[in-house]
């Protein structure tokens, strides 16, 4: 009896292993197909976003992206856009982890003044139906709303901060702390496309 015990613990020790690494296999076979569509998908919801935020251009912004690390491991990408030449903004991809639920990156288009011209968000984790609104909340079409509006406004005369705090955008309803985690991104965004203005590192020709 014992040795019949042995054998079927044996058994199911070997199906157990075989079970797991048919199921491993599968997994990463099953990542090696969606990688690269995964990487597709995020590119072109990436490249959308440039065109959502800066006025009309005729280069590829994406042959003249620069990037500034701001921590070890991430690091802001600026998008020019040019129209005959000429700078007529620039798409910034930044991010914050101040996020209720961590990092929310956003692309932030800027006229050369540093004006706001749009922005689109590309990733968050917030909670559904509040932080969530950012995507339409800061650029609403209510003109009652006009507060909570960054379009147009310039992060360098106007306080980018909620109103809760002595800023002059109104945060989301009910969601104070994603807000202030967009405007924070909105604002790095700004401050660094500005430094780069001034050291020369984006001509206008």
């Amino acid at each position: 009896m014992a040795g019949k015990k042995e054998s079927t613990f044996i058994n199911m020790v070997l199906v157990l292993f075989i079970v797991t690494l048919v199921a491993s296999a599968a997994l990463g076979g099953l990542y090696e197909l969606t990688k690269e569509p995964i990487a597709a998908a995020k590119l072109a919801k990436k490249l959308n976003a440039i065109k959502e935020v800066v006025p009309e251009f005729d280069n590829n912004p994406s042959d003249e992206v620069y990037k500034v690390g701001i921590n070890e491991k991430d690091s802001l990408e600026f998008y020019p856009a040019k129209k005959d030449g000429k700078l007529v903004g620039t798409a910034v991809k930044t991010f914050t982890t101040n996020g209720f639920s961590g990092y929310v990156w956003l692309m932030v288009g800027f006229t050369p003044d540093g004006t706001i011209n749009n922005y689109s968000v590309l990733e968050h984790m917030e909670t559904p139906g509040l932080g969530s609104k950012m995507g339409a909340w800061f650029k609403p079409t209510d003109p009652t709303k006009e507060k909570a509006s960054i379009l147009h406004k310039n992060p360098g005369t106007t306080n980018f901060t909620v109103s809760k705090d002595g800023g002059e955008i109104d945060a989301i309803t009910a969601a104070t702390i994603s807000s202030r985690a967009f405007l924070d991104a909105v604002q790095t965004a700004y401050n660094e496309y500005m430094k780069n203005q001034k050291e020369g590192g984006n001509s206008n020709e």
